[in-house]
């Protein structure tokens, strides 16, 4: 019977490991149906943009779609196609456009098939460029944008440097307190034809974090814009209200020819000429007096002085007095005079003197003479334009990357350029929100490995910290389940908190990143935040005793 059972037992085993492959087997091919599908649509929504790059092809520098800038300033630059994100669902390794080194100014370029513009008619009613970009190592200082270079009638841009004239700038950038997602465009004056850079006022703050962000823009035919990031609107405005300089001249402007006349009275309060001092005023009255009602402390020692040469400290042997003047010792506090009023000779306090008035003056009364505050004369400006149409910018030749960086690991990807903010969308939502979904909750599940090693390690540990972030832990779960104790337990957690707080500040542990997440999870239980290691503590500087200048005394 033995024997039978355990027959019975690995027949069983046997069918179910089979029926487990047979459903691995399906889902690798109802998944692979699925990639097929996305990829489909992948390719059928690219069809409606000029320009989509996804960096899946190896050829991407062969000289026929991307080229990377020949001028000198770009000869060290170091770029290469590397796989930098989990499997998406359609793209089985998702590669990128990585700027592999620091310090470095990159210059890459691709043409468009034909010019990206707005110009009114249908289809071109608004202009929209858009691409993802993660940030593997941060950006400390250095630019993560994209330029739209002007259309040139060669239409080459193997040389382009970042003098080349640009349509719109668009883009990250970030160095210390700067830290912006730049939109620029180039409005050609049309008296001059002149360009002038327009910056949009107020731009937002890029997003700094190691996953992958999409960033969009879109410029509309009826002079708007709006921006996004991560599919979500975060600035729009009027092409014509929300830059600087303002993409219109003021209709008048002062006539730089008009004078002040000598005779404008702009002083719009005077002395009153007609007031008189008060006899009993007295200017010569000080501000403070003597306080006659204070007197000395009993305990006060006039025969002591409030500081003293610091007995510990001695001449050093290689002073000398000729080279080095007379040398004092450093003096520090009197310890006969800490537990009493105080030493040294006791001089009155003084107090305010009720009597003091100061220098009188005559009031001011309006001016009679007044004529308001002077302004020259406006005039028709002579640079005055009208634009109807600031969005209908110069047709657009090529998409560039123009930067230069401090950081490493800067990723471009997906970019899309075409008229429709709509089928840009709908390709975004196909290619990056599952990449974007995929690493959020993989930088989560992270995190939660983490924090479970550092717990396992603590509970074997039997730690402090463990025992103590346990605890209050404990209070804040039996608070939610029973109110009205919780009020009596909140003391308790305010102290737990504290020696919590301490403890994090003070104690030294290569796990203090993960443990100082572990108590911002226990103080508000909403999410997790990054938090920098903890850094070892320094001796303080010793303070060396200077040297005082010689006394140079009086013949």
């Amino acid at each position: 019977m033995k024997i039978v059972r355990w027959g019975l037992v690995a027949s069983g085993a046997l069918l179910l490991a089979c029926a487990q492959a047979d459903d691995v087997t399906q889902e690798a091919t109802e998944t692979q149906g699925i990639d097929q599908e996305l990829l489909k649509q992948v390719q059928e929504i690219s069809k409606q943009a000029l320009l989509v790059e996804t960096f899946e092809e190896s050829e991407t520098f062969d000289g026929t779609r991307w080229v990377k800038s020949t001028h000198e300033k770009y000869a060290s630059q170091a770029v290469t196609l590397d796989e930098y994100t989990v499997r998406t669902g359609h793209l089985e390794a998702d590669k990128g456009l990585v700027l592999d080194a620091p310090a470095k100014h990159y210059g890459l370029a691709v043409k468009l098939d034909s010019p990206l513009q707005v110009d009114g008619s249908d289809g071109k009613k608004e202009l929209v460029v858009q691409y993802e970009l993660k940030l593997q190592k941060g950006l400390n200082c250095g630019g993560a944008y994209v330029k739209l270079l002007r259309k040139n009638e060669s239409n080459d841009y193997t040389s382009f440097d970042n003098d080349t004239p640009f349509v719109i700038m668009f883009g990250p950038d970030k160095c210390g307190a700067n830290d912006k997602v730049h939109f620029i465009f180039q409005h050609k004056n049309p008296l001059t034809g002149k360009y002038e850079e327009k910056h949009l006022n107020g731009p937002p703050q890029i997003k700094s974090d190691r996953l992958t962000h999409l960033y969009t823009l879109v410029v509309r035919d009826d002079n708007t814009y709006e921006m996004f990031i991560d599919q979500k609107s975060v600035s729009k405005g009027s092409l014509l209200e929300n830059f600087t300089p303002s993409v219109l001249p003021p209709k008048e402007i002062d006539d730089a020819d008009d004078k002040k006349p000598s005779d404008w009275v702009d002083e719009a309060k005077i002395r009153d000429p007609s007031a008189t001092k008060p006899d009993d005023w007295d200017e010569d009255a000080p501000a403070r007096i003597p306080d006659e009602e204070a007197s000395k402390p009993e305990d006060w020692l006039d025969d002591e002085s409030a500081l003293i040469d610091d007995p510990s400290v001695a001449k050093p042997e290689d002073w000398d007095d000729e080279d080095d003047g007379e040398w004092v010792a450093p003096q520090i506090p009197n310890p006969k005079c800490e537990a009493i009023s105080g030493c040294g000779e006791w001089v009155r306090p003084t107090k305010a003197n009720p009597a003091y008035k100061g220098k009188w003056q005559a009031p001011l009364i309006d001016n009679p003479e007044y004529k308001g505050e002077w302004k020259p004369r406006t005039i028709p400006n002579p640079d005055y334009f009208e634009d109807e149409h600031p969005a209908r910018l110069d047709p657009i030749g090529a998409l560039a990357v123009e930067v230069w960086t401090m950081s490493e690991g800067i990723t471009f990807d997906n970019f899309w350029l075409g008229n429709d903010l709509q089928k840009a969308e709908e390709f975004a939502t196909l290619t990056f929100a599952p990449k974007h979904k995929l690493e959020a909750e993989e930088q989560e599940k992270q995190r939660a490995r983490d924090r479970k090693e550092l717990e396992e390690k603590r509970a074997k540990d039997g730690s402090f910290f463990h025992q103590i972030t346990s605890m209050a832990t404990g209070f804040v779960e039996f608070a939610k389940e029973n109110p009205v104790a919780g009020i009596g337990s909140a003391l308790a957690v305010t102290v737990l908190t504290v020696l919590i707080a301490f403890f994090a500040c003070c104690g030294k542990s290569k796990d203090s990143e993960l443990e100082k997440e572990e108590l911002e999870d226990v103080a508000n239980k909403t999410k997790v935040k990054d938090s920098g290691s903890e850094g070892e503590s320094e001796d303080k500087p010793k303070l060396r005793h200077r040297k005082k200048a010689p006394v140079v005394k009086d013949d």
